[in-house]
């Protein structure tokens, strides 16, 4: 899997590299130049999205031995940085999330089944999201050429989050646990693996109430669609001012292209050629279009980067702290 990432990043560089290239670096360089500092705004109108999907997960959890809020919104900052910034095939930072909370008080296993039905919320919020940009492609492009591929990718891409929800409906929480087992061990992180039988129960027990698993999805969607507002103040501070029901569409699209391609980490040049494909139907030029495409990566060095670097930092005292009980003893 790893391996398959790190090819994956490989090759979204080169395809960057090559777009940059082809569509003159210069160019867009000047673009953003041209904005300045006010392209600092973009993380900033971009957090909300963090917060709402916060509360989200947070429906995932026992009322009475759930993780604060602030913790939660601390994990999810960091685990969404890692599956960012780290080729980890999108899962590193939900293993890193899980481990968290548990450092802070969090049962390890409320913590791997909130995880495991967390990402099947975040499969489940990409359908709606999905259909609100192809409905919205076809009210106002009408563009039948553009239409067609884009609901055969996003059948696609609803057919993998079908297989996705049946695989795990068939017992395949006791295996990830294993698998998360592997990668963190210690006095607060028990060997999960022995608890499988009882995560396998706490998953279904999130799936079978029905009204919190809806708020989570509903509020996963919601979080993408605010989203969209980092993509209009974007084209507002570039002077390429757009509606924001155009700016839902293109946020959209992009963000299925993305997941398609969910084995390039960061969806390196892939964002890049939706954001060109389906920018022109807005009147964008290409060299616009990648100059949006890398404003919206600003937050990968303003909320991202951050959020690995203290990733890092916990992890670094666990370590030493560890260490140090184990001389002692």
């Amino acid at each position: 899997m790893y391996i398959m990432s790190y090819l994956g990043l490989l090759l979204g560089l080169i395809i960057l590299t090559l777009l940059l290239a082809w569509f003159g670096l210069r160019e867009i360089l000047d673009l953003l130049l041209t904005s300045g500092w006010k392209l600092l705004l973009l993380p900033v109108v971009w957090s909300p999205a963090l917060i709402v999907a916060s509360y989200s997960w947070q429906f995932l959890f026992d009322a009475n031995r759930g993780p604060s809020f602030l913790n939660l919104l601390a994990a999810n900052w960091m685990g969404r940085a890692i599956n960012t910034l780290l080729p980890v095939a999108t899962i590193g930072g939900e293993i890193a999330k899980a481990r968290l909370i548990t450092l802070w008080g969090c049962r390890g296993i409320d913590a791997t089944a909130s995880v495991l039905v967390d990402k099947t919320v975040q499969a489940l919020a990409l359908i709606p999201w999905g259909i609100i940009g192809i409905i919205l492609l076809l009210a106002l492009t009408q563009d039948n050429q553009i239409a067609a591929p884009a609901l055969i990718g996003f059948s696609l891409l609803a057919m993998g989050i079908g297989g996705f929800i049946l695989v795990q409906r068939a017992g395949m929480f006791g295996n990830l646990a294993r698998i998360m087992n592997k990668f963190y061990r210690s006095d607060r992180w028990p060997n999960i693996s022995d608890h499988a039988r009882e995560i396998d129960q706490l998953v279904l027990d999130l799936y079978s109430n029905h009204r919190k698993f809806m708020l989570s999805v509903i509020l996963k969607t919601a979080s993408l669609m605010l989203e969209t507002f980092e993509i209009w103040l974007a084209c507002y501070l570039m002077n390429h001012n757009i509606s924001f029901i155009e700016a839902l569409m293109l946020k959209s699209l992009v963000s299925t292209v993305n997941n398609i391609a969910f084995f390039i980490p960061n969806a390196y040049g892939i964002q890049e050629g939706g954001f060109i494909l389906f920018g022109a139907l807005l009147g964008m030029s290409p060299d616009f279009s990648l100059a949006l495409s890398l404003a919206t990566r600003i937050r990968e060095i303003c909320i991202d980067l951050p959020g690995v670097v203290t990733w890092q930092i916990i992890e670094s005292r666990q370590f030493i702290n560890k260490k140090q009980k184990d001389y002692k003893t």
